[in-house]
């Protein structure tokens, strides 16, 4: 089914197609414990009955109309303390080609959903090992709704949705894949100051006065960027509030 074409040098190259899946993730992290996969090796699956998405919730994708797949990459040149750039990377990819295909504005809702037209199109899910003080491996999990027409959350989107288009799966992956390899490259040449600053400069909601809830306690903020680690900040009143995964929500 998949036809894998893209102009990369490594990422794409190894290949792991399957009918249907549990998850890609997991089935990424079984070849790296039983062997030694090449950097760049492709899990995918039309039918991925298990995804996983952030917070523990599941990814919603109808068979055969969407992409669901993982990258193992092996980022060691990367300090742990540098790890969210691994997810900087993949929603700059992942907003990129969607933006392309659409040729319209798309942004990061933090730490790596894509979001257009206030809805989510596309989820990230990663997984790095430690060794010492870098990053081991990495398993890069996407979920992108291409054409896919309903979906049970009212806040998921698809490119189909958007467009009343049809989409070649094959070309959006292909083009992804392209995209993943051109920014991982650019993080192995060490350019973090300037992936951070174009990942702030597409952040969802960057400087609008919005609601969030932290600690079962509702506040009105501003967005203002992120910090070294990849901590949200957001601006209340005159508080600069600094929070991680899982310790902010983002209300209607």
């Amino acid at each position: 089914m998949y036809n894998i074409s893209a102009n990369t040098i490594f990422t794409g190259k190894s290949l792991v197609s399957l009918p249907t899946c549990h998850s890609t993730n997991d089935y990424a992290s079984s070849l790296l414990s039983e062997g030694n996969p090449l950097e760049g090796t492709l899990i995918i699956t039309p039918e991925q009955t298990a995804g996983k998405g952030q917070r523990g919730n599941t990814w919603e994708a109808e068979a055969g109309k969407n992409l669901t797949f993982s990258l193992i990459f092996k980022p060691s040149f990367l300090k742990v303390t540098h790890q969210f750039h691994l997810n900087i990377i993949s929603s700059l990819a992942v907003r990129a080609t969607v933006s392309y295909f659409l040729q319209t504005e798309v942004k990061v809702k933090w730490p790596n959903d894509i979001y257009l037209n206030n809805k989510k199109i596309a989820g990230i899910l990663i997984q790095n090992s430690i060794k010492k003080d870098s990053i081991g491996f990495s398993i890069i999990g996407i979920g992108l709704n291409v054409n896919q027409e309903t979906f049970s959350d009212k806040k998921a989107i698809s490119l189909k949705n958007f467009s009343s288009q049809e989409f070649n799966i094959n070309a959006i992956l292909n083009n992804l894949l392209e995209n993943l390899e051109a920014y991982y490259m650019k993080l192995r040449s060490g350019q973090l100051k300037e992936l951070s600053e174009e990942y702030k400069s597409n952040l969802f909601r960057l400087e609008e006065e919005c609601s969030y809830e932290a600690e079962g306690i509702s506040f009105q903020g501003k967005i203002t960027g992120i910090d070294e680690s990849g901590r949200l900040i957001i601006l209340s009143g005159n508080e600069r509030r600094v929070f991680s995964f899982k310790e902010v929500e983002f209300l209607s």
